[in-house]
């Protein structure tokens, strides 16, 4: 199994056997949060906008969105490609990256006049969650941090606005394999005009079975409540895995780590259980990428803020792929 894999300053090849060869650099850039296979090769979104690389991705071009930080790419059912951006903006290609065209309706939705990271002085908003339907084209969610969810029925000219449980702070969006419809979404205490009080309800994983018009919070008794990595196994039983952390800057360098868990829902979210072995209950390093493992069902690989990778099984059997990386941000098993 081959990686590349997305870091806070570069996308580098990773042997993903154990005891493989040193992760080599590939491309320096900054912000790697999203890579995704093309026809041809591989896509990257970074910080300075879209990188392309042929299949084994050792050699990468730019190629476009340089003014945006590229925070999310997904395919359409019909395999246009769709990203979402930092400021938030959503992206459309027909030619497999090498063009891009912007859905201005997004960036002009009245919601967006009041979309923000709410620091001080307030930052731009992030398109940084995105769900395409599986058979439909022209259905699309895109989650905004902060800012909440717009819907899309007919391919991004017209969009519909919710908030999960009043929660603006949109982190990770996925949708069921088996029943597109369904989706889920991870939150934190973000609100347009600072922090939610932190307590249970104000973050964490909500789903939807009618396409987003209806949200259920399913992440109640669980701690640390603070979700943002998420992903979901296509295969069954549909292991959906989450990712979170008792506060939103929780890192590795703070007194005591960054106190971080990985829960895994094998029914949509009705129940958890941990997947951390002792020396992750709770894990001192922060889980900052998260992707269902080719090589396991139900087994997850994932990135930490401390530069390591780690391939976990659904028993919670945890094995080092790599060390020694930047912030691991994205990982692309190929």
């Amino acid at each position: 199994m081959k990686l590349t894999v997305g870091t806070s300053q570069g996308i580098y090849a990773v042997d993903g056997r154990l005891g493989g060869a040193a992760p080599k650099l590939v491309l320096a850039c900054r912000g790697v949060k999203a890579i995704i296979a093309t026809s041809s090769g591989l896509l990257a979104g970074t910080r300075a906008g879209i990188y392309r690389a042929d299949a084994a991705g050792l050699q990468w071009s730019s190629s476009g969105l340089q003014e945006y930080g590229v925070r999310q790419i997904n395919r359409t059912a019909d395999n246009d490609l769709i990203v979402g951006t930092a400021p938030a903006a959503v992206f459309k290609s027909s030619d497999e990256g090498l063009n891009w065209q912007e859905f201005e309706s997004f960036a002009s939705a009245p919601e967006a006049q009041t979309w923000c990271l709410p620091s001080d002085p307030p930052r731009p908003a992030q398109a940084c969650a995105m769900v395409t339907h599986a058979s439909d084209p022209n259905r699309l969610w895109v989650g905004v941090e902060v800012g909440g969810i717009m819907h899309s029925a007919d391919g991004g000219t017209e969009w519909t606005f919710g908030l999960p449980g009043d929660n603006p702070d949109i982190h990770t969006m996925v949708a069921q394999p088996d029943d597109p419809d369904t989706l889920f979404v991870s939150t934190g205490y973000g609100r347009f005009d600072g922090l939610a009080e932190m307590v249970e309800g104000n973050a964490g994983v909500f789903r939807s079975t009618d396409a987003g018009a209806h949200w259920s919070y399913v992440w109640r008794g669980v701690t640390p409540r603070y979700a943002r990595p998420m992903c979901i196994d296509s295969r069954p039983p549909y292991a959906l895995t989450v990712a979170s952390t008792p506060l939103p800057g929780s890192r590795y360098q703070l007194e005591g780590g960054a106190q971080a868990m990985l829960f895994q829902s094998l029914d949509q979210g009705e129940s958890w259980q941990s997947l951390c072995d002792a020396a992750h209950t709770p894990s001192p390093v922060n889980f900052a990428a998260l992707t269902p493992s080719p090589a396991l069902v139900g087994g997850v690989l994932v990135g930490s803020d401390n530069g390591e990778i780690w391939s976990v099984s659904p028993s919670g059997v945890w094995k080092q792929l790599a060390s020694g990386l930047p912030s691991v941000l994205s990982i692309h098993a190929h």
